[in-house]
């Protein structure tokens, strides 16, 4: 069918239109598929001393009871976005005061934190109250009702990670505040399932086997059963540690516990500290070099894309030709 064709007044088009029917075979703007995967989102860098100067100014000009959560979220620098960090997570830098408390509530999205700095701080997730201390990691899987609170005498700093864009595109949001407004503690304990003391991951670290494929480092997975689209790692690079240059289909946001360094994501030169936050979307090219010991959380969506059996990793290597390394087995982790 020739396309003067179709657009004569009672054609195929036309009737196709009416019923909210588009023939498959027109050309589009944007084709339905293509050749290799591309992320309409952009690498991004967030200095954390900058916005630490920004959250002690938010600490004197908003109360936790204007902001229930006094956070500044960190935008993918791309067209037409107001929350998403990366397609499908979205992070934020939060702060509390000594003395305050945040309110309970829960929603959908699965929600994790890193905290940068803190003694005194702490989370109640479904009644069990737990410390939130410098270096901690800790998780609030999604339904279940959480709050913070701050009993130190210091300025709190931690960075919240969520999976609020995938929420959005899937559709299952819901959003509900406590009754009490603040959740009733029904066990004080240090060691619990949503904690990942900092000790205990520098023991894992100690542990761990180095990385035979030179990409990661040294790495360990935090367990998240709850939490099936986050995927947490922390790895440990050595000074002078340089990785082999990489790609794959995760969305990954790296943020540093410890150390300094530079990355390479696409385009762009990250020169990286302590607190600091750079995201590499899904397929961008990958390298790190670590200036003195560092350690560094991951993350990302990797396993919910190895569930999909979209995954897949490319080798980069040091100025070799690449080569696939293959799609992972729904059901695998790395």
């Amino acid at each position: 069918m020739k396309p003067s064709q179709l657009e004569e007044p009672g054609t195929l088009a036309e009737r196709a239109e009416a019923l909210h029917l588009l023939p498959g075979w027109f050309r589009r703007p944007t084709p339905l598929l293509w050749r290799e995967m591309r992320s309409q989102c952009v690498p991004a860098h967030w200095r954390y001393q900058e916005v630490r100067e920004c959250l002690q100014q938010a600490a004197h000009e908003v109360s936790t009871e204007e902001a229930e959560r006094r956070n500044l979220i960190m935008c993918n620098p791309i067209p037409d976005n107001d929350h998403a960090t990366l397609r499908t997570l979205i992070c934020a830098y939060q702060t509390m005061l000594p003395g305050e408390k945040a309110k309970s509530h829960r929603h959908s999205p699965h929600a994790m934190r890193v905290i940068l700095e803190s003694q005194g701080a702490y989370s109640i997730v479904d009644g069990h109250k737990h410390p939130m201390a410098s270096g901690d990691i800790v998780l609030t899987p999604g339904g279940s009702w959480h709050g913070h609170g701050h009993e130190g005498s210091e300025q709190a700093y931690w960075l919240d990670g969520l999976d609020v864009p995938l929420t959005h595109l899937l559709e299952p949001m819901f959003y509900e505040p406590h009754p009490d407004h603040w959740e009733r503690v029904a066990q004080e304990t240090a060691h619990s399932p949503m904690r990942f003391a900092w000790a205990d991951t520098v023991a894992a670290l100690d542990r761990a086997e180095d990385d035979p494929t030179g990409h990661f480092g040294t790495t360990i997975a935090l367990p998240t059963p709850m939490m099936p689209t986050i995927t947490l790692k922390v790895s440990r690079w050595p000074a002078n540690w340089s990785n082999r240059s990489y790609r794959h289909t995760a969305n990954v946001i790296y943020v540093v516990m410890r150390g300094s360094g530079r990355s390479v994501v696409g385009d762009l030169e990250v020169d990286w500290r302590f607190g600091d936050t750079f995201v590499a979307p899904a397929w961008s090219r990958v390298s790190h070099h670590a200036a003195e010991d560092s350690v560094i959380c991951s993350i990302s969506d990797e396993q919910l894309m190895r569930w999909t059996r979209y995954y897949r990793l490319e080798d980069l290597g040091q100025g070799q030709t690449p080569r696939i390394r293959g799609v992972a087995a729904a059901s695998g982790s790395r």
